[in-house]
């Protein structure tokens, strides 16, 4: 008998965010403004190839149909193009979509789109190079759109660009403008997430955040058109317009009801089971992914969290849990 994850408000979720490392390679102020630094206080190595290989199989027997490898930054992983095997692999896990910042992308394309790999999110938080590079440490924007333009070449589709809404930075009329202008003839679905608080950037926060609402009034302005998706497609709110290409998207976690429609659930680098992105609840189920004769027991741990899960993170009350920054639970 299959067992599918629910929780006690009826919500299930079919789709599992995997962090395989902390690292990364920019300085994105919101998340890791110093870089990446060795957390001195965990000393647990990041899940290894056999035990992603054993959680990957216990999802899928519980009902799991989408993965999504994060970070930090999964690329830098020697062996991320095995992971992404590994898990294309078994047939019940229909999707596997990475995020990523988009380093190297030229270079990487092609063996992208050769993996199997079904969608790919990039971090762009600016069309402005000089932004771009001052935002992440990085003067990279060439090489990523130009790998952007690799994938396309290539015939692969499904391809989203993030960008975090920063005040006085990248949400100016002009800002939304530029994206208009790039997904105009592009097939590219661009949606900017609020900025979160998390438990070390109130200062940041209290600078930079900014309303979703001041790009869905511009929305509006403009004449595109709110679209209603399926219920496995997350928070993300859609918008059309039959003269573009591409499509805009709001993810604003602030708003009434956003945890309505969670489906996810999160792994963090070090084998935690984290119920949201922003709570306290989260176990280490790693001592479970050390053989392949622990699969039922696995099962059974992560079953009995669900009661656990909560009807909202509560950010709107200030709550960020147990999160500090994003890398650490692939947000």
């Amino acid at each position: 008998m299959q067992h599918h994850l629910q929780d006690s408000f009826g919500r299930t979720f079919p789709y599992i965010r995997m962090s395989i490392t902390d690292v990364c390679n920019f300085k994105c102020g919101y998340c890791l403004p110093n870089g990446y630094q060795v957390d001195k206080s965990d000393n647990r190595k990041f899940l290894h190839f056999d035990e992603i290989r054993r959680l990957t199989k216990c999802f899928a027997e519980l009902g799991v149909c989408k993965i999504r490898l994060t970070g930090g930054e999964p690329t830098v992983r020697k062996d991320f193009f095995e992971i992404i095997k590994v898990l294309k692999i078994d047939a019940q896990i229909k999707k596997v979509v990475i995020t990523t910042n988009g380093y190297h992308l030229d270079q990487k394309a092609k063996q992208l789109v050769d993996s199997g790999l079904d969608g790919i999110n990039i971090s762009i938080d600016t069309l402005d190079r000089e932004t771009f590079k001052n935002v992440t440490g990085h003067d990279r924007l060439p090489e990523i759109l130009k790998g952007i333009k690799k994938l396309q070449d290539l015939g692969f589709e499904n391809i989203k660009i993030n960008g975090v809404l920063l005040n006085g930075i990248n949400a100016s009329e002009k800002d939304f403008d530029n994206w208009s202008n790039f997904i105009k003839n592009n097939k590219v679905d661009f949606r900017y997430i609020e900025l979160m608080r998390t438990g070390d950037n109130l200062d940041y926060f209290n600078k930079y955040h900014v309303s979703s609402k001041i790009f869905k009034d511009y929305l509006n302005k403009k004449k595109w058109i709110y679209q209603t998706l399926g219920k496995d497609a997350g928070p993300s709110l859609n918008y059309i317009n039959p003269e573009y290409k591409g499509k805009f998207g709001i993810i604003a976690p602030y708003s009434k009801d956003f945890c309505k429609t969670c489906n996810r659930l999160r792994i963090t680098s070090r084998g935690d089971l984290r119920l949201c992105l922003f709570g306290n609840t989260g176990i280490s189920i790693r001592h479970l992914l050390q053989k392949d004769g622990q699969l039922d027991e696995l099962k059974d741990l992560i079953l009995k969290q669900m009661k656990f899960k909560k009807e909202s993170h509560y950010l709107e009350l200030g709550d960020t849990g147990s999160t500090t920054n994003l890398s650490k639970t692939g947000g």
